[in-house]
C-alpha cells in the first residue's frame, strides 16, 4: 500500500507534471488561465512594431501569504528574458504588460513566487494596528531585509543591510514599526525579491511581430491591363505606373495588383466567362503561365521586368506600397506542366486534371498538387516564387484562394519567408468557413479578407466586428475590410445606388484599421451584375480589359480621398482593438467609436444603414468613459470631418438626422471644452 501511495506521488506533482523537484518542495503557486494564448501555446499571437501585450492570469495559492509576479519576454533564442511587474485585479486574476519594438519573433511566460516580504509586511500592518507586541516579528523582517542585502549590489546593498540593522537593534519600537511600513523600504524590497519556490509557466508563448501596415492601411486594387488611356488598347505596367498620381491622391497606402503573369491560351475564358474565346479575348489572369513563363515572368503585354521594377520604385515614391497577386494555380500552357507533371494530379488515363467546382468547370486551371511524391521540391519552388518578387521590391503579397492548399504549407512558407524577410506581409483571400479562415490566420497570415462583405444590419454589423475585435480572435486574425471585389459585386451596391457606395465606404474605412475598395468600379459606382441573383459584375474585368472615364462627375473620388485623409490624421483610426459600438434608439443607424488610450484622439461615427430614406434618432455616448464629463450641461463640441460642420452636444443623450441623399454618414472628432486662465472657454 505504502509502495503504491509512494509511487503515485512520484507520477504527478502538484502542478500535474511527472515526478516530484530534484531539490526543495514544488512550488505552492497554480498559474493558470494565461491570456492572450492561442490553442494552448500552438500558434503565436500578433501585434506590430510599438505595440503593448498586455498578459493576464489567475496566479493564486493556498493560505493567505501575498504572491508576486512578473511577465517575462525576450527575442526567440535570446537568453536573457526582460520583465515587467504584474499587479492583481480581482478574484486572484492578475495582469501585466510590455511592448514590441522590433520586427520578428518574440516569446512570453510568466513567472510567480509567494512574497514573503510582502506577507510580513502585512502581518506587521495588521497587529500594529491591534497594539500588538512586534519583538518576533521586527527580527523575523530584520531577516528577510538581510537576505536582500545579499541579493542586492551597490547603493541598495548598503541601505538594505543598514536597514536590517536598525529593525534589529532600534531600541524604540515604534520607531521599528516606521521604519519596516516605509514605503522606501517595500519598494527597494521589490527591486531584490526573494523568489525561492517560485513557478513559472509551463509554456513560452509566441509572438509574430510586424510592421505597423499589416496593422492598418488603405488597399485600392486595380487591373494593370485596364489602364490604357486609349480605349480598346491594352494596358500596360508604364500605364499603371502613369495612374500612380491618381491613386496617390485618394491617399492609397497600396496598390494590390491581380496576377501580372502570362495568361496560357489553352480553353482561355471569353467575356462574362464564356467558354469560347475570341483570338483577341485577353483571358483570365488567374490562368496562369504561357511560353512567355509562369510565376516569374510579366505578360508580354504589360511589359518587362525592369518595367516592374520601374514601377515599384515609381510607387515608393509616391509612399505607396505594390502588393502582387500570388495565385498558385496554372494554365495548361504553364512551363511546369512540361517541366514538373509530378506536380499535378492526374486521372487514370494519365490527362492532367483541372479544377472544378461543380457544376462549374474551369478547363483553363491546373491546380498544384501539394501531396505528390515530389512535394518537396514543389514546395521549395513555391517559395522561390515569393522570394523572387521579393527581390523586385515586393513586400505585400495578397494570396488567391489559400483555403484551397494545405495548412502545413502555409505555416512553412509564412515561416520560411520571414524569417528571412520579417518586413513581407501576407493578406489571407479565403471566403471559406470561419474556423477555415481562422487557422489560416493562426498560420501566419498578416491579415484576412472577412464576411464584412455580406453584414448589412445593424445586429450582423455588431455581432461580427465584435467578434473580430474583441475577442480571442483579434489575437491572430487581422480583418482588411473590403467593401468589394473583382469576384463580389454585393447585391447591397447592386441596389443602393449611390448611398450605398457611400455607406459601405465608411464603414469599411471606420470599422477596420485596414480596408479596400475594388476600383474604378467602386468610385465610379459600377453596379450592374451579370445577371439577376449574381454577385459577378456584367463585363468583368477579369475576362477583358476595360476603359473607365476617372472624370466622372459622378465619381466617388473626392470623398474617398477626405475619407482615407481623415484615417491618416486621426490614429485612433489606425487600430481595431479599441472599436466600441454604442446605443441609438434606430435599427437603421450604427452608432461606434474608437479612442487612443489616453483619449486624446476620439472619434465617434454615425452611420444610416438604409440608402433610400432618412434616418433619425437618439445616440447615447459614453461621456464618462470617454472622459467627457458628466455634469448637468456639460457641453462638448462634435466635429464632422466629412461634412466640416461642428455642433455642441450635451451629456449623453443627442439626436442625429441622416439623409442618404445628402449625406448617410458623419465622422465626428470629440473636442473637449478646456477654459483659459481669462475663462475663456475653447474646444480640442
Amino acid at each position: 500500500m505504502q509502495g503504491r501511495l509512494r509511487a503515485g506521488l512520484m507520477k504527478r506533482d502538484g502542478h500535474g507534471q511527472a515526478g516530484l523537484p530534484a531539490e526543495g518542495p514544488p512550488s505552492r503557486v497554480v498559474i493558470e488561465s494565461v491570456a492572450p494564448e492561442s490553442d494552448c501555446g500552438r500558434f503565436p499571437i500578433k501585434r506590430t512594431v510599438g505595440e503593448e501585450v498586455v498578459v493576464s492570469a489567475d496566479i493564486f495559492a493556498e493560505g493567505h501569504d501575498q504572491l508576486a509576479a512578473v511577465v517575462k519576454y525576450r527575442a526567440a533564442g535570446d537568453r536573457e528574458w526582460s520583465e515587467s511587474p504584474m499587479v492583481p485585479l480581482v478574484n486572484d486574476r492578475w495582469t501585466g504588460r510590455f511592448t514590441v519594438g522590433a520586427l520578428g519573433r518574440f516569446e512570453y511566460t510568466i513567472e510567480a513566487w509567494v512574497d514573503r516580504f510582502a506577507s510580513w509586511l502585512k502581518e506587521v500592518f495588521k497587529k500594529s494596528e491591534a497594539g500588538q507586541d512586534l519583538t518576533s516579528e521586527l527580527l523575523e523582517g530584520a531577516e528577510h531585509v538581510a537576505e536582500a542585502a545579499e541579493r542586492a549590489r551597490g547603493p541598495d546593498a548598503d541601505w538594505l543591510r543598514e536597514r536590517a540593522g536598525f529593525l534589529r537593534r532600534e531600541p524604540d519600537q515604534a520607531a521599528r514599526v516606521r521604519a519596516a511600513l516605509d514605503p522606501q523600504l517595500a519598494a527597494t524590497m521589490a527591486r531584490h525579491p526573494d523568489r525561492g519556490g517560485s513557478h513559472t509557466y509551463e509554456r513560452a508563448l509566441g509572438i509574430v511581430v510586424e510592421r505597423e501596415r499589416a496593422r492598418h492601411g488603405a488597399w485600392y486594387e486595380m487591373f494593370p491591363r485596364s489602364c490604357s488611356p486609349e480605349p480598346g488598347r491594352h494596358g500596360t505596367l508604364r500605364d499603371v505606373e502613369a495612374r500612380l498620381p491618381y491613386v496617390a491622391s485618394m491617399k492609397f497606402d497600396v496598390l494590390y495588383l491581380p496576377p501580372v503573369h502570362p495568361i496560357g491560351r489553352s480553353f482561355r475564358k471569353g467575356p462574362n466567362n464564356t467558354l469560347n474565346a475570341g483570338p483577341d479575348d485577353p483571358g483570365s489572369p488567374w490562368a496562369i503561365g504561357g511560353d512567355a513563363g509562369g510565376h516569374q515572368a510579366i505578360h508580354p503585354e504589360l511589359g518587362t521586368i525592369e518595367d516592374f521594377d520601374r514601377l515599384v520604385a515609381a510607387a515608393r515614391r509616391l509612399g505607396i506600397e505594390l502588393a502582387l497577386d500570388i495565385a498558385f494555380q496554372c494554365s495548361p500552357d504553364h512551363p511546369y506542366v512540361r517541366d514538373h507533371p509530378e506536380w499535378f494530379r492526374h486521372r487514370p488515363d494519365g490527362t492532367i486534371k483541372y479544377a472544378e467546382n461543380p457544376p462549374k468547370k474551369y478547363q483553363d486551371i491546373y491546380p498544384l498538387d501539394f501531396e505528390c511524391d515530389a512535394w518537396r521540391s514543389l514546395w521549395n519552388e513555391l517559395r522561390d516564387v515569393f522570394l523572387f518578387w521579393i527581390d523586385h521590391g515586393v513586400a505585400i503579397f495578397r494570396v488567391d484562394n489559400p483555403h484551397t492548399k494545405p495548412f502545413r504549407f502555409w505555416d512553412w512558407v509564412i515561416a520560411e519567408v520571414q524569417g528571412r524577410h520579417p518586413d513581407v506581409l501576407f493578406l489571407s483571400e479565403a471566403f471559406t468557413r470561419p474556423k477555415v479562415m481562422l487557422r489560416l490566420a493562426k498560420g501566419g497570415f498578416s491579415q484576412s479578407y472577412t464576411y464584412f462583405t455580406w453584414r448589412n444590419t445593424k445586429a450582423d454589423l455588431i455581432q461580427y466586428l465584435t467578434e473580430l475585435t474583441q475577442t480571442e480572435t483579434a489575437e491572430v486574425m487581422r480583418p482588411n475590410l473590403f467593401a468589394n471585389t473583382p469576384d463580389i459585386l454585393p447585391e447591397y451596391l447592386q441596389y443602393g445606388g449611390r448611398a450605398a457606395f457611400q455607406i459601405r465606404l465608411v464603414l469599411a474605412a471606420t470599422l477596420g484599421a485596414s480596408y479596400g475598395i475594388y476600383g474604378p468600379p467602386f468610385e465610379l459606382g459600377v453596379s450592374q451584375a451579370v445577371r439577376p441573383g449574381s454577385e459577378e459584375y456584367l463585363d468583368s474585368e477579369k475576362y477583358q480589359a476595360r476603359h473607365w472615364d476617372l472624370d466622372d462627375p459622378a465619381s466617388l473620388r473626392d470623398l474617398i480621398t477626405r475619407i482615407n485623409e481623415i484615417r491618416r490624421e486621426n490614429p485612433a483610426l489606425q487600430h481595431n482593438r479599441n472599436l466600441r459600438f454604442y446605443p441609438v434608439d434606430n435599427d437603421q443607424i450604427l452608432f461606434y467609436g474608437k479612442a487612443t488610450p489616453d483619449l486624446s484622439n476620439i472619434i465617434l461615427v454615425v452611420v444610416n444603414l438604409d440608402p433610400h430614406h432618412v434616418q433619425s434618432g437618439w445616440v447615447r455616448v459614453p461621456v464618462a468613459e470617454l472622459g467627457l464629463g458628466t455634469g448637468p450641461g456639460e457641453a462638448y463640441q462634435v466635429h464632422d470631418l466629412i461634412g466640416d460642420a461642428r455642433f455642441l452636444w450635451h451629456g449623453e443623450a443627442n439626436f442625429v438626422q441622416l439623409d442618404p441623399a445628402a449625406s448617410p454618414a458623419q465622422i465626428f472628432r470629440v473636442r473637449r471644452k478646456v477654459k483659459t486662465e481669462r475663462d475663456f472657454d475653447y474646444y480640442f
